[in-house]
Formats: structure tokens, sequence, C-alpha cells
């Protein structure tokens, strides 16, 4: 069965599918490198790579910021009108939800991080604190921190594999509408 073939106005804009890829690339980074550095805490490198984490995280959160900006002034076209409404109910409140988690995931490392005795850095630059330090708090920020990265990954995880049955088991557009166009020959 041929794809059907949708107009390109139905395609998110180039800068929602750039930032959305980045985005992508970033999150399982951060996932990754988070998970890694809770092995190596109390090595001599840890700080380091603490330090690498936060920065990042703010980049991070910044891309978000801006993402949710543009997709508030680019509201994309809207999904097959032969998909059923569940899924579209669903996908609706899927990306919603991973919108929101992709704001507080770095909200509370940041506020954790402004708690801690290291304060917040980027790239070594120290930013002011607006707080004092106090352990138990920082210590309740990192563990919502910690949680909410498990329930990020089991939204991302519902993501992919409702992006890979429209692309392998639908064949319709849906996932062609995130990725980068091909230039025309």
């Amino acid at each position: 069965m041929a794809p059907r073939q949708e107009p390109v106005s139905w395609r998110y804009s180039t800068p929602a599918i750039v930032l959305h890829w980045v985005l992508a690339a970033l999150i399982v980074f951060m996932a990754s490198l988070g998970w890694w550095m809770m092995t190596i805490e109390r090595e001599p490198q840890g700080p380091y790579w603490f330090g690498i984490h936060r920065s990042v995280g703010l980049i991070v959160f910044t891309l978000v910021v801006l993402r949710l900006l543009w997709r508030a002034f680019h509201k994309p076209a809207p999904l097959p009108s032969d998909m059923p409404a569940w899924q579209v109910k669903v996908s609706h409140w899927t990306h919603w939800l991973l919108y929101l988690w992709m704001l507080l995931l770095p909200l509370t490392g940041i506020i954790g991080s402004e708690y801690s005795r290291a304060g917040l850095a980027f790239f070594g630059i120290p930013l002011p604190a607006g707080v004092t330090p106090d352990r138990a708090t920082a210590q309740q920020f990192f563990e919502i921190h910690s949680t909410l990265v498990w329930l990020l990954v089991i939204l991302v995880v519902l993501h992919v594999l409702a992006a890979l049955k429209h692309l392998l088991v639908n064949h319709d557009a849906v996932f062609r509408r995130m990725w980068p166009r091909r230039a025309s020959r």
C-alpha cells in the first residue's frame, strides 16, 4: 500500500522539526548521563560530570521554552481525518504531558541545584543563587527529578512506539510530518 501524499503545509515547520530532534537527542544524552553519574557520584570526576549535566540541563530548559513558544504561535495542521478519535486524544495528551515533563525535569534539577552547596553554574560560570543552601530541600527536588526522568522515559517510549506504528503499520504521513523534508531534485 503506497503512502498517502500529504500537502507540505501539513508538516511541522523546520524550526519545530529541528527543536524536536535536538531535544530528543539531548534528552537521551541527559538521561544516560544522569544515570551514569549516579555510579560515579562520589568519585573524583563526579563534580565535573554533575556540572556538565547541570549546564546542558539549562540548555535543554531554554530549548523547551523556545519549543513551547514556537508551538504556541505555530499550530500544526490537524492529524489525518481518518485517524480514530481516541488516537487523536491520546496523541494530544501525550504531547502536552511530554512538554510538561520536559519543563518539570530541568526545573526540579535547577531548583535542587540552587539549594545544593555546589549551587548552579553554566559551564563553570556561577549563576546567582536566590536561596540559601539546604541539603534536605535539595535532596527532595533531586528525588522528584529522578522520578520525573522515569516518567519521561515512559512517555517518550509511548511517543516513539506511536510514531513507529504510523510509519510501519499505518503507512500514513504522521511520522513524516516531523521528519526533515528532502530537497527537490
